[in-house]
């Protein structure tokens, strides 16, 4: 576990500059949590039984990767490390429990969890990498996704264990979790279905068209009331298919605060990665604090 102040742009660098020395030096514990280490699974080896195991479960919730902001200093670590002195006194944080994409942990992740932990936010982001039988879903090269269709069902019972587990955490505000996802991330954090001990306050969507073949991977779940903001590029690279081409927009409730954006001028109009951009992390921004409970 590691600190690292919050002020400036120096810091944000460095800060991602020492997540990216321990992503490639393997000193992270778990350290095939992306595609550039990660040992697949056949598909043939997979079965139903493996979806919702309890101890892959609990794998990709000790290997999650964690930030809690505390006394202009955030604090670095995964689940199964936190010290003490990283967890708030007598104080509870809004919560992003962040879904990564089907390419696992990489630099952009740091990216993300460093801007939501330097803006207010506590952040947990499940490993499902971290999973001992786990097939390869995508060819990022090729921008091939779909590799193993049940990998969507595996990414929800990750994301349902993290919040239920979030929501037993002293530090967690229960009232002001937000469900956030890119790519295969925003496609889990889109159709998951929540109930009353996994239910979020609000949901975010990087990098995907909520329009697929698959039935099971197309649409937005989340409830009448609970808002939704979706982003993706006009010409994102993944999605020229005419099965997924489109947006979110559709599917949502314009009446409760939901968002679609899509990007089709500019320099983010054929980009898959969006959060990177400082004018989309404000509108993120934005978007979480206007559904934060005070």
């Amino acid at each position: 576990m590691s600190t690292t102040p919050t002020s400036g742009c120096i810091t944000s660098i460095v800060s991602v500059i020492l997540s990216l020395l321990l992503l490639y030096s393997g000193v992270l514990a778990g350290a095939d949590l992306g595609n550039h280490t990660k040992q697949f699974t056949l598909n043939s080896e997979m079965s139903a039984a493996d979806w919702a195991s309890p101890d892959e479960l609990d794998r990709t919730w000790q290997a999650a990767l964690v930030r809690i902001p505390k006394q202009h200093q955030v604090y670095t670590g995964q689940i199964s490390d936190l010290p003490l002195e990283a967890l708030p006194v007598k104080e509870k944080l809004p919560t992003v429990i962040y879904l990564h994409g089907c390419s696992g942990i990489w630099w952009g992740t740091y990216i993300r969890l460093d801007f939501f932990a330097e803006n207010g936010f506590a952040v947990i982001a499940p490993a499902s990498f971290a999973r001992s039988k786990y097939p390869k879903s995508c060819d990022p090269a090729a921008k091939r996704a779909g590799l193993y269709r049940e990998t969507l069902k595996m990414r929800q019972y990750d994301a349902l264990n993290a919040i239920k587990k979030a929501k037993q955490l002293d530090w967690v505000d229960a009232r002001n979790i937000f469900l956030v996802g890119f790519s295969e991330g925003g496609i889990t954090s889109a159709t998951i279905s929540t109930d009353f001990d996994s239910s979020v306050s609000a949901r975010v969507i990087e990098g995907w068209t909520c329009h697929a073949g698959w039935t099971e991977y197309r649409g937005i779940n989340a409830s009448f009331s609970e808002p939704v903001l979706a982003l993706v590029a006009d010409q994102d690279p993944w999605f020229q298919n005419p099965l997924a081409r489109g947006s979110c927009g559709r599917y949502m409730n314009s009446e409760n605060g939901s968002r679609s954006v899509v990007y089709s001028t500019g320099s983010l109009k054929a980009k898959h990665s969006l959060l990177d951009d400082s004018d989309v992390q404000t509108l993120v921004l934005e978007f979480l604090r206007s559904h934060t409970i005070d």
